[in-house]
């Protein structure tokens, strides 16, 4: 009980006893609440016997990046088989780090309306989604070129099977708000938001695929004043951003000048990590100033690959809030529409060509 005396009774202390006591009594029943500040202050130093509520000490953890992903020719045929085995022996390299995550290039749909005009469209069933957890990755962006080839209709289908599969999807939704959301979890004690959104649409695309505060679509990183605008915001409470981006040029070695431009934005928005791909090879990957851009992650389970496009890997980095402290990439090649990794001297040619590619892409191997 609170026995403090209030002012106001001090200077009435002619009254009598009994009449003190019952205004003291009075004032600690009309006392207000503590303050919710008070309450809700974690503990930082306490007396025998009571437990700490300090924050745990942040400690590094390690997130790995495929390229695209979809479920078309051989593949569906691999997911039809066995949704859990669709992903084949690259499932044990994703599944060693905390996170993983992959751009699945498709509608996840059995029906919609193919794209009118477009030369290729993709789409898969509920089941990719399936065959994606079971390879260890935990999260996917559908922001690309190819996540909306059964327009409308293929949209709502692939918002309906990501909410029962609860699989986390980032760069679509029901409207912008959702599109451009970013995707949070907590890995031993770093706060850690993605983002996904597309800088590659088809022009005559762009209007109906671009969600909007009213119409479900992608994140569209063409909107760079709102996709800076969602990293910012992200920042604020965070320790790592990642920002996933389909982007680049098909088959072009080098980032092109959207590339080139975006990047250091991001970073300067406040992005720690920018990672993606498009041009279905291989392009260059390294710190930009305190950042780390990832230009090109290529194909990865992909239906169709040559000597080039056949080239693939795994790039894992180690981080600790916002620094990355380590990058690594596991090379492999597509056999049979999925990544088998390289091992021996295969395994360390293709680690030294992929280190070379950072060379004409302005990247540096260590941070500023």
């Amino acid at each position: 009980m609170n026995t403090h005396i209030p002012r106001r009774l001090v200077v009435a202390a002619i009254v009598t006893a009994s009449a003190l006591l019952g205004a003291a009594c009075s004032a600690a029943e009309s006392a207000a609440p503590a303050s919710p500040d008070v309450v809700e202050k974690p503990t930082t130093s306490t007396s025998a016997g009571s437990p700490s509520k300090a924050a745990p000490e942040r400690r590094p953890y390690t997130i790995s990046f495929g390229g695209d992903v979809h479920f078309e020719g051989v593949l569906r045929t691999r997911l039809n088989a066995d949704p859990k085995t669709a992903l084949g022996p690259i499932a044990k390299v994703l599944s060693r780090s905390d996170i993983a995550m992959v751009n699945l290039e498709t509608a996840i749909t059995t029906g919609g309306t193919p794209a009118p005009g477009k030369q290729y469209t993709f789409r898969a069933p509920a089941t990719a989604l399936t065959a994606l957890k079971a390879a260890g990755v935990d999260v996917a962006s559908m922001a690309n070129n190819h996540g909306m080839d059964y327009m409308q209709g293929g949209l709502t289908d692939s918002l309906a099977a990501i909410k029962r599969s609860r699989f986390p999807v980032v760069g679509v939704g029901a409207n912008a708000d959702e599109a451009y959301k970013p995707w949070r979890t907590t890995v031993n004690g770093n706060r850690v938001a993605v983002i996904g959104a597309t800088q590659v649409l088809d022009a005559e695309f762009i209007q109906s695929w671009t969600a909007t505060p009213t119409k479900g679509g992608l994140a569209s990183a063409k909107n760079e004043a709102r996709l800076l605008q969602e990293v910012r915001r992200a920042r604020k409470n965070s320790d790592t951003v990642i920002v996933h981006l389909h982007w680049g040029t098909e088959l072009q070695k080098c980032p092109n000048e959207a590339q080139r431009a975006l990047a250091p934005r991001l970073i300067e928005a406040g992005a720690d990590v920018v990672v993606g791909g498009h041009a279905h090879i291989l392009l260059g990957s390294g710190y930009l100033g305190d950042g780390y851009v990832n230009y090109g992650m290529g194909n990865f389970v992909f239906y169709n690959w040559g000597p080039e496009t056949g080239r693939t890997g795994v790039l894992t980095l180690t981080i600790n809030g916002r620094k990355v402290l380590k990058d690594q990439w596991t090379p492999a090649s597509i056999q049979g529409g999925v990544p088998v990794p390289l091992t021996g001297a295969a395994g360390r040619q293709a680690v030294t060509g992929w280190k070379a590619l950072r060379g004409c892409a302005g990247l540096a191997a260590t941070s500023s």
